[in-house]
């Protein structure tokens, strides 16, 4: 049977809300404490910068490679053995990451913790998109994304409190106890149906044999990779772009805290305009614009203050509240039998193309022979990717979910 119950606060929703919470403490963990953790590995401060790029590029790698894989096996396995599965692989992970003594420890968990990471948020977006009505789905979507971004902040205030590896063992654990939580929640009744029949589910080559199918995913790909700019570049690198423009001072893990805290009230923002409008495009555009107006004001506060630097990230935080959009769109965009593989994957691979994001910011800053002048022309160069991407992009808005792809 395929019963949709009509309550946004049952325990799926509840529980992917919580999810999205550790998985986003997880995630956001080491660009938080990347200094302080480097340092107390011996590495210089040239180091610090080099080696945290690389870091950051195999964890997000790990998220690319595991948004393929959960993907497939949630459409061929179920949801909820997707999430049972890679919250314990990036559990376990972060609680190894601990006990690192050396970097090359230190990028082999981030890579496997990556990878754990990667089923979690499309995972719940698809269950919870399957169980609840039409008219509902978005809604609980933005109230797991808003939820779940406080993690950055928690990780940001633990930070504050505890050595680094502390925090690693916190967030293994947290996730430990999520998954016991887990157990509770039943599986998506369309899957369910689907999985009784010859359907074939979770062919990742599916996305490349129809061109309809691969422009769709492909779309919502482009729509996305702004945010992971913003969060990735911008401001966890933003000490570095705070000295290029005469501001001291700025820690990045502080950066990080502001920008997903307005993060969170972006997501909400975006969910109920959503609604309003009866739209998911709309809002998009409106937070896209809100998201170049703060880049604007991030490269020309040439002297500012601290304080200024932090609320601008802020800012940029509102502005990527669009993210809660995109990932929704995915899970929309396609049938039951790929629907788990669009949505684990989509969203992990727009965080997957952050190394792609340094390596273009590393290229056009060599061009130009400037950290701040790379930084803005990537920036601008990925907006005028995504916009095209989301103007050309279907609506889907009360799209009835409960289709397959042939």
């Amino acid at each position: 049977m395929n019963q949709k119950s009509t309550s946004l606060f049952q325990l799926a929703v509840i529980v992917s809300a919580l999810g999205f919470f550790v998985d986003v403490y997880d995630l956001l963990l080491f660009s938080i404490i990347r200094i302080p953790s480097l340092t107390a590995l011996g590495l210089s401060a040239d180091e610090v910068s080099s080696k945290g790029e690389l870091i950051i590029s195999f964890q997000m790698t790990g998220l690319l490679i595991g948004g393929v894989v959960w993907g497939m096996l949630g459409d061929k396995k179920g949801r909820l053995k997707v999430l049972f599965a890679s919250i314990l692989m990036y559990s376990v992970a972060n609680i190894f990451n601990g006990m690192i003594t050396n970097v090359t420890q230190y990028i082999v968990l981030r890579f496997i913790a990556g990878i754990g990471l990667a089923g979690e948020l499309g995972a719940g977006v698809t269950l919870v998109s399957e169980i609840l009505p039409k008219e509902k789905r978005g809604i609980a979507s933005t109230m797991i994304a808003s939820f779940g971004i406080l993690g950055a902040v928690t990780a940001f205030i633990f930070k504050q409190y505890f050595d680094w590896r502390l925090c690693y063992y916190i967030g293994g654990g947290l996730g430990l106890l999520l998954l016991a939580l887990r157990v509770s929640v039943s599986e998506s009744g369309m899957f369910q149906q689907v999985a009784t029949t010859n359907i074939v589910r979770g062919d990742f080559r599916m996305f490349f044999n129809n061109r309809d199918r691969f422009l769709r995913f492909i779309k919502c790909l482009l729509i996305g990779i702004p945010a992971w700019y913003i969060i990735g570049v911008l401001v966890t690198f933003g000490n570095q772009f705070a000295d290029q423009m005469g501001i001291p001072n700025i820690d990045p893990g502080q950066a990080i805290m502001f920008l997903y805290l307005a993060i969170a009230f972006g997501d909400l923002t975006v969910g109920l305009l959503s609604q309003y409008f009866k739209s998911r495009k709309k809002p998009l555009f409106i937070f896209y614009g809100i998201s170049i107006l703060f880049m604007i004001l991030f490269f020309t506060q040439q002297g500012g203050s601290a304080s200024t630097f932090y609320w601008i990230c802020a800012g940029l935080g509102y502005g990527t509240g669009f993210t809660v959009v995109y990932i929704t769109m995915s899970a929309e965009q396609f049938g039951t039998n790929l629907r788990a593989s669009a949505a684990i994957s989509i969203p992990n691979m727009v965080r997957g193309a952050l190394p792609l994001i340094i390596v273009l910011f590393k290229f056009t800053r060599s061009y130009f022979d400037s950290y701040l002048v790379g930084g803005w022309i990537t920036g601008a160069i990925l907006f005028a990717i995504a916009i095209p991407a989301a103007i050309f992009t279907k609506e889907t808005f009360g799209k009835d979910l409960n289709y397959v792809e042939k």
